[in-house]
Order: C-alpha cells, then structure tokens, then sequence
C-alpha cells in the first residue's frame, strides 16, 4: 500500500474535473528521488559477554570496523544518516565508522536489534530459539523493514544515501523481503562482520541489490563471520 494510488482517498475526487484532478494529485504522491541503503553488519565482538554490555568489540572488531569506515567514506557519497541498533556492538561499530563521515548524524534505534526475524526454512540443528522469540523478534524487524526500507517520500528531490549498521538475521530479512522473496530463506544467506549490503530502491518502488555483504575491501586476515 505504498503506491502513489493507495495514498489518494479516491471517494474525495471531484467529479467536475475528473481525471485531470486524480493525475495532478498522483503526480504529487509520486516520488522523485532514488534511495541508496547501505546496510553494515557489526564488527567481530566478544562472544563470551554475559549481558549486551559485556559484548563488546575485540581489537579486530575494531580494525574491522575502521576498515569499513574507510571503504564507506572512499566512495565519496553525501550520506544522508547512520541509523544503528542500540545493541552494544553495532554501537561501537558505528562510533568507529563515524570518525570517517564527519558530519553524518547518527540515530539509534531499538527496532534494529539482533532476533530471530521467522522460522527459517529448511530448519538447521545448530540453532533452534524458542518459538516465542520469532513472535516477538519476527514483528520487530518485520516492523523495521517497513519503517526504514521504501520508496523516497515525494516531497524528496535529490538521491539519499543512508547507513544502517545492524545485524546479520536483521540484514538478511530486510534483504529477502525487499526483493520480494520468501523471508523463511533468510538464514541461507551469509555476512561477514563489518561487511556492506548496498540496496537501491527506485521511484518505482523497483528494488535492486548492487552488493551484498561485501568485504572485498578487507584482507584475507581480516575476515571473519561470528
């Protein structure tokens, strides 16, 4: 329902000028701008914390998360936000990236948390959440998806480039359900830690998928996934 059509009360049409009125009031739903969406997977951090706050960054999370950052401002884009999971790690990871785009605003958010987004299909024997956790996690990110991923707002002119720094269940989600397909073949999809996902939604509400979880950038040595 986020076409322009479905953003019209249609019943409120002026039945004097007819469809010229309906074209003019698309025209002005429509959007105009393209956005880029830059999605980061945190850096390697320390898997024996106990609570969030003990799971921080090992010092090759750290460089990670530097190189990442220098990837990020090499391209030389006008980014627009870094909008980042409130967990400690994705935190951490975006302080680090941030020292590289001076300038970019930075937004924390508890919808972009680590959780189990929906019952993965085929199941694997490895990891088994409780079910009460893809209710719970699974609306979140769902939420998520819909709030942050979609079309340019019409009032938008120029192109955004907006970075999210989050986690691979979250990332792997978003990226099934943006290319429409089915959201249970998430976990078949691998990222590695300080990797980009660069996803392209266009007027049309067209979605396309330039990179994804990209660490070409990192060497060999670098590169880890857990």
């Amino acid at each position: 329902r986020r076409e322009p059509l479905a953003l019209i009360n249609l019943k409120k049409k002026n039945e004097e000028t007819g469809e010229e009125e309906l074209a003019s009031r698309l025209h002005h739903c429509k959007a105009k701008a393209t956005r880029h969406i830059f999605l980061i997977r945190h850096s390697q951090y320390n898997l024996d914390g106990r609570a969030d706050k003990d799971r921080t960054l090992t010092p090759l999370g750290r460089e990670q998360a530097e190189l990442t950052g220098h990837r990020l401002a090499s391209l030389g884009l006008k980014f627009d936000q870094i909008i980042h999971s409130s967990m400690t790690r994705a935190t951490e990871t975006t302080e680090i990236i941030s020292k590289h785009l001076p300038g970019v605003k930075k937004i924390s958010t508890d919808l972009l948390r680590e959780g189990a987004p929906i019952e993965p299909d085929p199941p694997v024997s490895h990891w088994k959440p409780e079910a009460v956790q893809y209710y719970e996690d699974g609306a979140r990110i769902e939420a998520a998806f819909r709030n942050f991923i979609h079309r340019a707002d019409a009032k938008q002119e120029e192109d955004s480039y907006e970075i999210f720094v989050c986690h691979a269940n979250v990332i792997r989600y978003i990226v099934c359900r943006a290319l429409q397909f089915p959201p249970e073949g998430w976990l078949r999809l691998s990222l590695n830690n300080g990797s980009i996902t660069h996803l392209v939604i266009r007027p049309n509400g067209r979605v396309a998928l330039r990179t994804l979880g990209d660490t070409g950038f990192m060497p060999p040595d670098k590169i880890t996934r857990t």
